[in-house]
């Protein structure tokens, strides 16, 4: 259920009118459906049953909306396209193309016109879940091909010499191959998935629908995996048994420049990442490297991500990073790329905090509106194309290079001591 008013708030958030949605010319308070009817303050939908959302659209014997073909074609028409824009992911369910394309077909037929645009649609929404399979399938090879490296470094320890120093020694280079990564998983996550995420059934919810709202996807978990990856492959990096003391100093400062550089770009998913990695216990705990260390800049970015004032100093450098993002002149000016697990916090927190039905069992608008005010900004920020040219050589290492559990970093230190 939850989709279907988020799709609404979606549209609101787009600059669509909702009271040239929903209300007629002489509404102004409330549309009855027996004792649940649409409630609005200031022209604003503010609750609402389905039953009544529905009434309001389909004809009955003594209500007639506008239903001369030629203006309510192009309406549907609209809203179908809006849907699979927006969630397209819902068209992986076969019951749900199948219902698409039988409804655009009675729309289409004798008008050659809606044809096109239907044809059009389709076709855009089907190059789009084929792209998804397609990059699903290639995260399969990499996370395949990351865990042979990890079996052969298990077995022969020093079967595999590179570390991300000998790949690469330009920390603004690494970043900008770390903003590749974060945007192209950033593009995959679909709107839905916020609420697939943590949604629990309302006691209020009678919907019996069989169109159910199952996860079809996994774009987001993919991306939290990602962050963890990248945290352990920092700590990974400094802890490796081959590392003398100031070997491992100099990886902790590349590590902190490439922090700052993802800073600058307005990179904070990999930042928090990066120190994450270098705040783990196995990398803390190495009080001689550290010593060797010229830790100002870090002591700064650690500042910016504190977590105090429910990271006060975080969202502050945030909403500079957009404020620059929406009056940018260039795509590099325009990268917004946020803490993600605190984004899912926030989301989960407004979802957590708000029924998705009021009392009277009406719809809870104003709830949905809010959240969708946030996954639209999320949409923005993830459609920002990365404009730094692909190293394909540094994106392979990131992506597969060898990472130890957090027990595994300990191990090494007992011939080679911190």
């Amino acid at each position: 259920m939850p989709q279907t008013p988020l799709l609404t708030g979606m549209l609101v958030s787009r600059g669509y009118n909702n009271k040239n949605l929903y209300q007629s010319p002489n509404q102004t308070k409330e549309e009855g459906y027996g004792n649940a009817g649409l409630c609005y303050r200031d022209n604003a939908l503010v609750s609402g049953s389905l039953e009544a959302l529905i009434h309001h659209l389909v004809p009955s014997m003594d209500y007639y909306p506008d239903i001369r073909i030629r203006k309510l074609a192009p309406r549907i028409l609209q809203l179908l396209q809006e849907w699979t824009e927006t969630f397209p992911y819902d068209y992986r369910d076969e019951r749900m193309m199948r219902s698409l394309k039988e409804l655009t077909q009675r729309m289409a037929s004798g008008d050659e016109l809606y044809r096109k645009v239907v044809h059009q649609m389709i076709q855009v929404l089907i190059r789009k879940l084929t792209t998804l399979s397609q990059y699903e399938e290639a995260l399969v090879k990499v996370n395949a091909t990351a865990t042979d490296r990890l079996t052969v470094l298990k077995a022969k320890p020093q079967a595999i010499q590179r570390d991300m120093l000998s790949v690469c020694n330009d920390p603004f280079t690494v970043a900008q191959q770390l903003t590749h990564i974060e945007l192209e998983r950033l593009s995959y996550i679909g709107p839905e998935e916020f609420i697939q995420a943590f949604e629990k059934k309302d006691p209020l919810d009678n919907d019996k629908s069989c169109f159910s709202d199952h996860k079809k996807t996994s774009n987001l978990e993919a991306y939290v995996e990602w962050f963890n990856r990248l945290s352990f492959m920092v700590a990974t990096e400094i802890c490796m048994p081959v590392k003398k003391k100031k070997q491992r100093a100099r990886v902790m400062e590349f590590f902190i420049d490439v922090a700052r550089e993802c800073f600058n770009i307005g990179n904070f998913n990999s930042l928090m990442a990066i120190i994450s990695g270098m705040n783990m216990s196995p990398v803390s705990r190495l009080k001689k490297t550290w010593s060797k260390v010229k830790t100002d800049k870090f002591d700064i970015l650690e500042l910016q991500m504190d977590p105090s004032g429910n990271f006060y100093n975080y969202r502050t450098a945030f909403r500079g990073a957009t404020q620059r993002s929406r009056t940018a002149n260039s795509t590099r000016e325009k990268i917004v790329i946020p803490f993600f697990s605190l984004l899912i916090k926030d989301i989960y927190f407004l979802n957590e905090g708000c029924s998705n039905r009021m009392q009277n069992g009406h719809v809870n608008f104003e709830k949905f509106w809010e959240m969708a005010k946030q996954v639209s900004e999320f949409m923005v920020w993830k459609k920002v194309e990365c404009p730094f040219e692909k190293d394909r050589k540094i994106l392979q290492y990131l992506l597969t290079a060898p990472v130890f559990s957090e027990d595994s970093m300990y191990t090494p230190q007992k011939t080679s001591p911190p």
